[in-house]
Order: C-alpha cells, then structure tokens, then sequence
C-alpha cells in the first residue's frame, strides 16, 4: 500500500504537468524532510508510477502514462460504492493495450527479482526429483487448479471431491453433470498443454480457441468468437460486441503477449486481457487461467493452481481492471499465488 505522503504526492502531481522535488517538497515541508521527499520520489520512479524530464535543479516529475494501471488501488474501499454509483470506463479501451501495456512493465524491480528468487527455488526444487516425482507432483497442482478454476465460476464439488472424479472417475452426490464435466474439461486442457507445452508459443487467436474448445465440451456453451454481446455480473463495463473488433483486439493481445521478454509478463497480460476481452460467450476467464498456465509450463516456470486465492477477491480485481484499467489488485493475486504454488508444489 502507498503511504499517505506517496498518495499525497501522487495526488499532486496528478493534477500537475510537472513539478521539480523543490516545489513537491513544500507541499510536504510540514512533515518530511527534503531528503525524504526525494527516496520518495525516487521509489515512485522505480515503481513505473512517476516519470522524469531534465537534470539537477531542473528535473520535473510527473505522473506516468502507466500510473492509472499501476496505482495502488484500496479494492475494498472501492466496493463500498455500489455498482451504479462508481465512475468507471464503461467501454472498451482498446488503448490500454496499444499504448500503456505495450510501452511500459508491470511489474518493478523489487517484483521482478522476487519473482525470479521463486523461479529460481523451484528449478533448484525439480532438479532433485525424478520424472516419475515430477509428474506427480504436476499431477497434484492440476487437479487443484481444476478444482479451483472452476470452483470460481461457481462450480460446487469440494477439493477431495474433484480428486475422486478425476482420478477414479467417480461423481460426487447431489452435483450436477455439467459440474462434473467443467471440473474434467479443464483437467483434459492442463494435460493437453502438459503434454503439448510449446502449443501456444507463439500465442495465437486460433490456438486460443482451440483450449477453450477443450474447456467448454459438452457443454451448453457456443465455441469460436462470440458473435453478440454479452454482460458481465456485478459491473457496467461492455465488452466490445463486433466479432471482428474482438478478433482484432486478441489479436493485438497475443501480438503483445508474443512480443513480451519476461514470462511473467506473458503469463500476466495472457491471464488479466483474455477476461477483459471477453472473446467467448462464456468461459473466458477459464481459458485465461489455462493459457496463462500454458505459457508459464512452455518455459519451464511453476505453473499456478490459485488453490489459496479467494473466489470473490479475485472477482473483484478483475471486476477493478474492467471498470478502472488498474492491475494493481491483480497483479497482487498473481505474484501471492505463484509465491504459493513454488512453496507447496515440487
């Protein structure tokens, strides 16, 4: 979370053109010192929130283009406000993805080498076990991701219910078939990708289709680009609803995705833009869950079972992303949830 002279001075400055550490400093002389106010706007720098122009005296700070992505957002605070009350971007915004996530990081420098630390634990972790070892212990993180994904989408079966039915094929009391079927699909697209792992290198909007294929079989669930709109519970956001505006902006997603040198950032733009764009009728956020997956596998990183996450938590970060463009909720779950996974799994 910032601290209240960061929100200060990124409310400031939010207003502002560009001001020098001098003019920030007398906002702030009440309280802090001039040295602090300069860690202070050295770390929004690190952290993609500031830019700066100029050299000595003449350095001019402002927000940067990436800040209403980045920007550390109160989640609850902001759900206070019921649905019809908060401003949002009810649209589209074919921007975020042209300009500010293709131009800028999401993640700092402090993220980045926390996240490589966990990289690096687990690839010292499965080059002390077996294949035999190995395969288990993916055969464990895929049936809690199958279990979870779908307990997201508000699937019922319990976690010890979910192993029966994907190990021994036996169906819990009182659930429905297509609960069943839901938990089986996304065990069948995590073995696919487990078995085929360069399938989505490079990303593509047909290759996309292809996994949420696997997701949605047999079910009552149209295949291929939506051809209509559709509503989103618990937002006014509205997705685009031409077929071929969908197709171009996942096309500009993978394009994006694809042009990515760090696979965290691949794995988080491919998991956060497939919701956003809502590409199907139904099950977009599934598919996303399993090509963000997919390309974290393809490259050897721990793949994520989000078997901690909280279902209503992660709701409403990406409930945030559609109606504010911020990730920063989001992007929390991510880092945790890998975190956790390179802890538990392996």
């Amino acid at each position: 979370m910032a601290t209240n002279n960061e929100s200060i001075i990124l409310e400031f400055l939010s207003a502002q053109r560009g001001c020098t550490s001098k003019e920030i400093y007398e906002l702030l002389s009440d309280s802090i010192s001039y040295s602090t106010t300069k860690r202070i706007l050295n770390k929004l720098v690190l952290q993609n929130l500031l830019t700066i122009d100029g050299k000595g005296k003449g350095t001019r700070y402002a927000v940067s283009p990436a800040f209403e992505l980045l920007k550390v957002l109160d989640i609850e605070k902001y759900f206070e406000k019921e649905i019809d009350e908060r401003q949002i971007k009810h649209s589209f915004n074919i921007e975020i993805i042209a300009e500010v996530l293709n131009k800028h990081s999401l993640f700092t420098k402090a993220e980045i080498d926390k996240l490589d630390t966990l990289q690096k634990i687990y690839e010292s972790n499965i080059s002390q076990l077996s294949r035999t070892e190995y395969l288990k212990e993916l055969e464990r993180l895929a049936i809690d991701l199958s279990w979870k994904s779908s307990q997201i989408e508000g699937n019922t079966y319990s976690i010890l219910e979910t192993e029966r039915l994907l190990k021994d094929k036996e169906t819990a009391s009182g659930k429905t078939k297509e609960e069943a079927i839901m938990l089986l699909n996304h065990k069948e697209a995590i073995d696919f990708i487990i078995k085929h792992p360069d399938y989505l290198n490079p990303l593509s909007v047909s290759k996309i289709e292809d996994i949420h294929s696997l997701l949605v079989k047999d079910l009552a669930i149209d295949r291929n680009l939506r051809k209509s709109r559709v509503g989103i519970s618990g937002t006014n956001y509205k997705p685009l609803e031409n077929e071929f505006q969908i197709s171009e902006a996942l096309s500009m997603m993978c394009e994006l995705v694809n042009s990515k040198s760090s696979v965290f950032e691949k794995a988080l733009l491919s998991l956060v833009l497939l919701s956003y764009i809502q590409p199907f009728v139904d099950g977009n956020k599934r598919t996303a869950r399993i090509v963000s997956n997919a390309i974290l596998i393809n490259y050897n990183y721990c793949p994520i079972s989000f078997r901690t996450v909280d279902s209503i938590m992660y709701k409403k970060a990406m409930l945030v992303f559609y109606e504010q463009n911020n990730i920063s909720s989001f992007k929390n779950i991510f880092i945790n949830q890998f975190e956790f996974a390179v802890n538990t799994y392996f």
